[in-house]
């Protein structure tokens, strides 16, 4: 009984792994998207034995949880006041990029800011403090200015604590430059009364909220469709938009953090959402996690690598072919859906051809290839493997030596937010997404063993492979060790989650309820957190049922 509800338990965290993967989140989570609801189609096989351009396996079905609740949705509009707090210190120390074309709550909050400073001696001197240390980390670019405290406000905890939610040694290198400056923005916030004036302000950024909703819903909406591919798929990532008035208008910031997805956008009067640029990483949301399933088509297209050495695009793109690949299907894929139908062809060509030029070399191909799939009724999980599997090597190398690089390329909008030393468990969480237990494990447990990275998310991967092993015994262990030493709030929260679940599962529910209150308090600001921890402690865990 226990075995096969533990098979149930793993089936359910596997939908759910990433949730306990540390991420940013918000401080106050409102979202304001629905779930568009695009056909559903049934996933593709990650290849094992890859047989290129043959047609893929069907997977064995497995048990599947509960979907997460409608209140929950896995994409959100949101906001956030540790941003606006990080922000709006920015403005305070001259931060003036974009100003005129601002939303006029911009220049509002400056004024009130400015003199809730000049009434209180102690806000003057620790914004002169503050800075002094913002101009000596002040960029040449003001949007590098922004973006180092765009990462920085990601990692924070909600005002007033504005503490990094990781250890320094894990923050990205733009955020952890910036860690001197927070004690001064914490007392800032204090003796400039931040709080206040952001209440003062919340109808105000809620209808900002509320303007860019249905254009944010359409994007949504057009782009699953054309894939044929619901976001709603994937339980436990999190995709979140969101609007700060302090920023500059023509600025858009893009994180990845693990599996969750953020960009960071300011209005400007009367301006449109910035559709295209955060189309680009919802693509990337979608798109990331098929390359990690095709391992063996990834390494026969690593010859590409040669070919890109000269262009002008971001380095990153020639040392790792599946960011290659899956960048160029995202421009493919971008260049289908420019404009309309009445959209003159040699636009999207010419689109292809700039993407091309810049080395991304494989947008033709992808390019050409949609065609068809837009003709197909399966959705993209099924054809991502003949898609990438069908890519001619010989044909794009030769293609390639047609090709005259630009002198420069666009800059690339999303930025891995992880520091350089966290790879080990970069590469583990990749694999447990794969579903390759084998790798994560052998990967978690290096980092655990050299001590050079997280031991808590380490500790909590090596539980995820525990449990997916059908191991509760294990599962328990390690998930309990990880409570140990964990201190970001999405391990520590879904580390309670899990054990509540095993502990139910075992009849022991004075235990379980309270790891479910332990979650609570730990996820208070992670919305699905919360919601699992609320339904552990309204009923016991029921492991899902298995499809006949």
């Amino acid at each position: 009984m226990l075995i096969a509800a533990m098979f149930a338990l793993a089936a359910d965290l596997c939908l759910a792994q990433d949730q306990g993967q540390a991420a940013p989140d918000s401080g106050q989570s409102q979202p304001a998207t629905e779930q568009p609801q695009p056909q559903d189609q049934s996933p593709s096989t990650p290849e094992t034995q890859e047989a290129p351009k043959q047609p893929q396996t069907v997977p064995q079905p497995k048990p599947t949880a509960p979907a997460a609740p409608s209140n929950q949705p896995s994409v959100q509009l949101d906001t956030s006041e540790t941003l606006f707090t990080v922000l709006t210190a920015m403005n305070v120390c001259g931060y003036d990029d974009e100003l005129g074309p601002s939303d006029p709550l911009r220049e509002q909050i400056r004024g009130e800011v400015s003199q809730a400073v000049q009434q209180s001696e102690q806000a003057k001197e620790t914004s002169t403090a503050m800075c002094l240390l913002y101009d000596q980390h002040r960029q040449p670019d003001a949007s590098k200015t922004l973006a180092q405290y765009v990462s920085l406000a990601l990692y924070l905890n909600a005002p007033p604590a504005l503490t990094p939610k990781v250890k320094d040694a894990d923050l990205p290198p733009d955020a952890a430059r910036l860690t001197g400056a927070l004690p001064l923005i914490q007392r800032f916030y204090e003796k400039a009364a931040l709080h206040e004036i952001w209440q003062r302000h919340r109808l105000a950024y809620s209808a900002l909220t509320a303007r860019y909703h249905e254009p944010l819903h359409k994007m949504l909406f057009d782009t699953e469709v054309y894939l044929k591919f619901p976001s709603a798929v994937y339980l436990g990532r999190q995709f979140t938009v969101y609007i700060d008035a302090m920023g500059a208008p023509g600025q858009t910031n893009a994180r990845n953090y693990a599996s969750d997805y953020y960009v960071v956008v300011s209005p400007g009067k009367n301006s449109s959402l910035k559709v295209e640029q955060i189309r680009h990483t919802y693509l990337h949301y979608l798109l990331d996690p098929l390359a990690l399933k095709y391992p063996a088509t990834m390494k026969r297209l690593e010859p590409l690598l040669a070919s890109v050495k000269s262009a002008p695009m971001d380095e990153s793109f020639k040392g790792d072919v599946s960011l290659l690949v899956t960048e160029c299907f995202i421009r493919g894929i971008e260049a289908r859906l420019t404009g309309s139908t009445k959209t003159p062809e040699a636009e999207r060509q010419q689109a292809v051809e700039n993407s091309m030029q810049q080395g991304f070399i494989l947008t033709r191909y992808f390019y050409d290839a949609l065609l068809q799939f837009e003709k197909d009724p399966a959705g993209l999980r099924n054809a991502y493997g003949d898609l990438v599997s069908n890519i001619d090597l010989g044909k794009e190398q030769r293609r390639t030596r047609q090709i005259q690089f630009a002198s420069t390329a666009d800059p690339e909008l999303l930025h891995l937010s992880r520091p350089v030393g966290g790879k080990l468990l970069i590469a583990a969480e990749q694999r447990l997404s794969a579903g390759d237990t084998a790798s994560a494990q052998k990967l978690a447990q290096q980092a655990l063993q050299e001590n050079i990275e997280d031991q808590g998310r380490a500790l909590f991967i090596l539980a995820q492979v525990a449990t997916m092993n059908r191991d509760m015994q294990g599962a328990r262990s390690y998930f309990q060790r990880a409570l140990e030493v964990a201190q970001e709030p999405k391990v520590v929260a879904w580390s309670h989650i899990y054990l509540g679940r095993i502990f139910d599962l075992q009849e022991d529910r004075e235990a379980a309820l309270g790891h479910y209150r332990a979650a609570l308090n730990a996820g208070a600001a992670l919305p699905e957190a919360k919601a699992a921890a609320e339904r552990g402690i309204q009923q016991p865990y029921e492991p899902p049922s298995r499809p006949q």
